[in-house]
């Protein structure tokens, strides 16, 4: 039988929650000084199946760089999968990604995020981040590679 889940553990999922939303939210939005609060300053994102993987600084210019070339990007994540062990977590979410250019063509994709994550002085924070594609639809358009 399972241990019942503690009230601790009950805000450390929630706020790991709210964490994987404000990066859907910081990218979409076009907002991304938000990944400030996503992101370790050390943290290293794997973006291979587009071609990109370093620092955190490095792909979050990177990523500001991508979304200039589209009018719309949407994301959705869920079903998360997250295992705590004290100030350290992974997670597993799944997510869908809609991508409308300047020209109107679309662009849909599917995949997972595998996040290592860590509870910083404020609160938890994405220190490895590797996305997964696993599937593509439409016609997304040629862009710049860092």
């Amino acid at each position: 039988m399972a241990r019942p889940t503690t009230m601790e553990e009950l805000a450390d999922r929630l706020e790991i929650d709210d964490l994987c939303n404000l990066y859907v939210t910081a990218l979409d939005d076009n907002k991304f000084d938000l990944l400030d609060e996503v992101f370790t300053n050390d943290a290293r994102v794997s973006y291979a199946d587009a071609g990109m993987e370093g620092d955190y600084a490095t792909v979050s210019e990177w990523l500001a760089e991508q979304r200039l070339h589209q009018r719309v990007w949407l994301h959705l994540v869920g079903n998360r999968r997250v295992s705590l062990d004290g100030d350290r977590a992974q997670s597993v979410s799944t997510f869908f990604f809609a991508a409308v250019g300047h020209e109107g063509n679309t662009f849909f994709t599917g995949g997972e995020y595998h996040d290592k994550l860590v509870r910083t002085a404020n609160g938890w924070r994405i220190a490895h981040r590797i996305e997964r594609n696993l599937w593509n639809f439409g016609d997304l358009p040629a862009v710049p590679q860092a």
